[in-house]
């Protein structure tokens, strides 16, 4: 077994294919099938099912697969370190997250005192996250729903509160705060189900024993901002995630017992990690300024 074996068994199944991987490694796919057949025959497993159209791992080569994904991150890692002279001001930090309004500040924080820091900032749902985590494609992670896998190390670093979105001219725009039973038999334009801020205010719906108004479902949060600022409907959004936005307005949600915990991860085996120890800390004081 050698490196250049283990690595263009990486790439291969990494792409789903030997020519795919040829193609990206810019390499003969007859050098990278000679090299994960030498591997296979020195170790007595089947690693991949040749297809007519590319390959997929078998169950040991998935295994493999995980194995040479910390490999492969690890040494990253060691280069990036190496290179910027032990990691003292800069490095390589990929962070994934489900918005961009919360890491946006931590990372402001830790580019302060890393100024030569170079950042990934990918935005997804919450399960997107806690896959690209636990594949090594993301160092650190924000989001909303507390991971339960124990592979996984989450910190809560903010609450948010409820709070109604409406267009400036809104009857309700010069509100400094409103209860949920003023809320009854009002229009609603709100995320699908599966949005963790409608999954929150429906559990304080159902607290209170109200019933909305129609309600006009859109797929983005983009998308529920342009429908409330023409007039669908009332928003729901977290405090912290509000933004600045002249053509709408902010109601705080007053008894809204229901709230938002909001948790920075990262693998538990890399929470020790300079970089992701950093990254946490920072979440957190900057969680404790919003208190």
């Amino acid at each position: 077994m050698s490196i250049k074996q283990l690595r263009a068994f990486h790439y291969v199944a990494l792409a789903g294919g030997f020519s795919q991987a040829a193609r990206e490694l810019a390499t003969s796919q007859s050098t990278l099938s000679g090299q994960v057949g030498q591997l296979e025959a020195s170790s007595g497993v089947s690693l991949f099912e040749r297809k007519p159209r590319g390959a997929a791992v078998t169950p040991e080569g998935q295994a493999l697969f995980e194995l040479t994904t910390r490999l492969f991150a690890a040494e990253a890692e060691v280069r990036d370190f190496l290179r910027d002279g032990g990691g003292r001001s800069g490095g390589h930090l990929r962070v994934a997250a489900d918005g961009p309004f919360l890491p946006l500040p931590i990372l402001a924080g830790l580019h302060a005192i890393r100024p030569r820091l170079r950042i990934s900032l990918a935005i997804d749902n919450s399960d997107r996250v806690i896959d690209a985590l636990i594949s090594y494609r993301a160092d650190v992670g924000i989001t909303a729903r507390c991971p339960e896998d124990p592979r996984l190390h989450a910190h809560h670093f903010l609450t948010m509160n409820l709070g109604l979105c409406v267009p400036a001219g809104h009857e309700l725009a010069g509100l400094s705060s409103i209860s949920m039973k003023e809320l009854a038999g009002l229009p609603f334009v709100m995320r699908e189900r599966g949005s963790l801020t409608r999954e929150v205010f429906e559990k304080n719906v159902a607290q209170h024993g109200i019933e909305l108004g129609s309600v006009m479902e859109i797929s983005t949060r983009e998308g529920v901002r342009e429908a409330v600022s023409t007039g669908f409907g009332i928003g729901v959004v977290a405090d912290r995630e509000f933004g600045h936005d002249t053509r709408l307005h902010f109601i705080p949600i007053s008894d809204a017992g229901h709230a938002i915990r909001e948790y920075a991860v990262c693998l538990a085996e890399r929470r020790h990690l300079p970089l992701v120890r950093e990254f946490l800390s920072k979440a957190d004081a900057w969680g404790q300024t919003q208190a």
